[in-house]
């Protein structure tokens, strides 16, 4: 069988290739039939700029990866094959991986902080993803889909749940003013999530005339365009509120934190997502004066982010606001990072690497007989929890 990926070779150089059969799964493992990728502002900046994270040139100290990778990190697919010491799990099971792994034993995984972990590392960014038509993943990092969640919904799950870890790490309560600095990429999944858990005062800055357009379509309940010129000005239109009960800065702009900054109240809470290419200045003087908490987070709870977010794509629209179309895999580069890098597209992207559905899929033949093998292992179960905030 000929299994097709994308390979990341380095900076604008991805090709799509004829691949080896993913090996049989080990101890924890499984391999997928991939139904549905997602591409995002961390492949276009590989793309464009990298390699800035994918081991290509030095082996990965965690994941031993080194040289050609193929990327891909928010994906869905259907299990094909189990490995030893994985329960709960059989083949058929549509599952999404949070792409992130973790080592289980360090201070971070023992308090509960997975996503932090000492030896963290990414598939689709220090190991072989999921553009691919068929990819091994851990078996402790996979969410059961609802039947109800299509693939084209479930593949916006990994992104979705970054975005419920940021609203939660905020602190924002329903009845609070949010305003979100960012509404590209994470920023939109961010907003949609807060106006799904309830959220009815929220405020969109952004520099681009059409993200805000797709903001108000997601339930932002007042738009504010940011100039590049004097991104201050903005905080003139929050002056009526005395400025934002939580601020979350979602863009990586350089002159976004100061922003922040300025637009939450006394008292107020800011939460950094977006990544600083460069050391920005703050007035950390004023901050400390009007009793700001700065905070900032990264990555997900696998355990508990991933589940919800299947939840909420399950039981809403959000998937179908949030999509710009679906390409093959054939058309990764030109219709997908390189429209992205020319910011010719607002919504998402997502890459079918496969059939239409995955329902049909053959298992490669490096997988073996599929079963499943209980011996030792722990049950793995990822229950299904009511969305909070």
């Amino acid at each position: 069988m000929d299994l097709k990926a994308a390979v990341y070779y380095g900076r604008r150089d991805v090709r799509i290739e004829t691949v080896p059969d993913p090996p049989a799964p080990g101890a924890g493992e499984l391999v997928l039939a991939v139904g549905c990728v997602g591409i995002c502002g961390t492949d276009v900046a590989e793309y464009v700029h990298g390699p800035r994270m994918i081991p290509l040139q030095t082996r990965h100290a965690v994941s031993g990866h080194c040289g050609p990778l193929i990327p891909g990190h928010e994906f869905v697919g259907q299990i094909v094959a189990i490995g030893p010491q994985v329960q709960g799990l059989t083949v058929g099971q549509r599952v999404v991986p949070g792409a992130g792994m973790w080592c289980g034993q360090c201070r971070w995984c023992l308090a509960g902080q997975s996503h932090l972990c000492a030896r963290y590392f990414v598939y689709g960014l220090h190991a072989d993803g999921g553009l691919a038509t068929f990819v091994r993943v851990p078996a402790c990092m996979c969410a059961v889909v609802p039947p109800a969640c299509p693939d084209e919904s479930a593949a916006m799950a990994q992104p979705l749940a970054i975005a419920l870890h940021a609203l939660r790490s905020s602190g924002v309560r329903r009845e609070d003013r949010l305003a979100l600095i960012g509404v590209g990429g994470m920023g939109s999944f961010i907003l949609a999530a807060a106006h799904a858990a309830g959220l009815t005062s929220i405020m969109a800055l952004d520099v681009d005339e059409r993200r805000l357009e797709r903001a108000a379509l997601l339930g932002a309940s007042s738009l504010i365009q940011v100039r590049k010129e004097d991104p201050l000005a903005a905080v003139d239109r929050l002056s009526q509120f005395d400025g934002a009960d939580v601020v979350i800065e979602a863009s990586g702009a350089p002159s976004a934190p100061l922003l922040a900054l300025a637009a939450v109240r006394r008292g107020g809470r800011v939460l950094l997502v977006g990544l600083q290419g460069q050391p920005t200045t703050l007035d950390l003087h004023e901050l400390v004066l009007r009793e700001v908490a700065l905070l900032s987070c990264n990555g997900h709870d696998c355990s508990v982010d991933l589940p919800r977010a299947l939840t909420m794509l399950s039981e809403s629209d959000l998937a179908s606001r949030m999509l710009e179309r679906i390409i093959p895999l054939e058309q990764l580069v030109s219709e997908g990072l390189q429209a992205l890098a020319a910011g010719s597209v607002h919504g998402k992207i997502l890459v079918r690497p496969g059939p239409a559905s995955v329902s049909s899929a053959a298992p490669p033949a490096g997988a073996g007989v599929a079963q499943v093998h209980s011996e030792g292992g722990r049950e793995h179960r990822l229950a299904q929890q009511p969305l909070t905030i």
